[in-house]
């Protein structure tokens, strides 16, 4: 299964004052965020990551070419510098959400790259083209993978987990407080009995895509392009591989987020019947109160039935779904569905078949195009654009969060979730390590 190896990573040297070097991965950057990465330092990562475009960019000069001449000339100057041996490194972070406290630990390692349909490490959604052009470009540029893979596995038994905290005995490499307060700690494990157990624990593993699908698929494509111009790539090269961080299912710091829909321009007949429309295959009750009751009654319901909140500008509505309903979930059928219960019985795959397709006419490649709908982690925000008519917000779908486990599960039935089924907080910090490619 899984061929996870130790890695001769590249560093900040500064590690006293990495809090100002590193970023979030490239796709939660705002433009205000990139800004302020520029500013904070000349060496920030951001200069990699997320380069910015400047007037007269062209195929010599862009934001590409730009982003690996910084990282050349920071190797040379020793603002950046490769740890050897090859090492595995401990990534803690701890953070809050909900009100509670939490510590999440990622194994951050490097891992043979595998097609899908080997059935090593399985994706749970469909990815977006334009993302895949963009980090192809960066790796043809810079030869590295910059940013780690979220990859998760089975422990039920805390096997890794007891290992690992033989490698939390030694005093962190680097501990530092980002933006949001969150706590991020790294060490180095470079024990070759303990790599051994580390390899031998994931080779009977399979994988589990949570977030970077679009990276994982931009490193298979730069692979198969570094093997087409060069014929004497071994399997051990470093083009096979890429960085991932690794982290438990059954770790109690996993923490994934709902993702909630606002929809509108939507057909003003399917508006106005939909409560009818519903009927046939759910139950449905008002909620008083704000945002924060309502799921609060959402959370409730979901521990025994498939639920969610329709938020309209007169009041909100708990959705259950009933027996009819799970009926017609059975005979759903795309390219996103297989045969799956996993899948069937997913609250997203639900709201995506039976209300904004069949209900209101909002398709699946509608949803992949963009059309009619946006995406919150806040149900506040979600009520506020509805009530307010924000954008012409005419409908809030609010949902429970996607249990871990449920991503294991379509992923090993070889189905696809809808996108923006999962959000994992917080994101795994870019530029604590980097995994060369040559």
């Amino acid at each position: 299964m899984a061929d996870v190896r130790p890695l001769s990573g590249i560093r900040y040297a500064d590690e006293a004052h990495l809090a100002a070097l590193v970023t979030p991965p490239y796709d939660v950057i705002s433009p205000e965020a990139q800004a302020r990465f520029y500013e904070r330092d000349p060496h920030n990562i951001i200069r990699l990551e997320l380069g910015r475009d400047e007037p007269g960019d062209d195929d010599l000069n862009n934001r590409y070419t730009r982003a690996a001449a910084a990282f050349a000339e920071w190797r040379r100057a020793g603002v950046m510098k490769q740890d050897e041996p090859p090492s595995f490194y401990l990534y803690e972070q701890r953070f809050t959400s909900g009100g509670q406290s939490y510590a999440r630990t990622s194994l951050l390692a490097r891992v043979r790259l595998e097609p899908w349909d080997a059935g090593v490490i399985l994706p749970h959604e469909r990815t977006l083209s334009k993302p895949k052009d963009d980090r192809l470009k960066l790796a043809r540029a810079c030869a590295a993978t910059l940013s780690p893979i979220m990859s998760l596995y089975d422990d039920p038994a805390g096997e890794l987990a007891s290992l690992l905290g033989i490698v939390r005995t030694q005093a962190p490499l680097a501990a530092f407080s980002d933006d949001a307060g969150e706590e991020h700690r790294l060490w180095i494990a470079q024990d070759d009995a303990l790599g051994g157990q580390i390899a031998a624990f994931f080779a009977d593993r399979q994988l589990y895509i949570a977030d970077g699908h679009h990276r994982y698929e931009t490193a298979l494509t730069y692979r198969d392009e570094v093997r087409a111009l060069r014929q004497d790539i071994t399997e051990d090269d470093a083009v096979n591989f890429t960085l991932m961080g690794l982290s438990a299912l059954n770790d109690p710091g996993l923490v994934v987020l709902p993702t909630h829909r606002i929809l509108r321009d939507l057909d003003a007949a399917r508006l106005a019947a939909l409560d009818e429309t519903l009927a046939a295959h759910f139950t449905s009750e008002p909620l008083a109160g704000e945002s924060a009751d309502w799921m609060r009654a959402l959370a409730a319901a979901g521990e025994t039935n498939t639920a969610f909140v329709l938020v309209r500008p007169d009041g909100a509505r708990l959705i259950r779904l009933n027996d009819a309903g799970a009926a017609a979930m059975r005979d759903v059928r795309g390219e996103d569905v297989g045969a799956s219960d996993a899948w069937r019985t997913l609250d997203v795959a639900v709201l995506h078949a039976l209300v904004l397709d069949a209900a209101l006419g909002v398709t699946p490649a509608a949803v992949r195009a963009g059309e009619h709908i946006s995406y919150t982690r806040d149900a506040e925000a979600a009520t506020s654009a509805v009530r307010g008519g924000s954008d012409g917000a005419q409908l809030a779908a609010l949902l429970n969060a996607t249990p871990p486990a449920a991503i294991r599960d379509v992923a090993r039935a070889g189905d696809r979730m809808p996108q923006k089924s999962t959000y994992f907080y917080p994101k795994l910090i870019t530029g604590l390590v980097i995994n060369p490619l040559w």
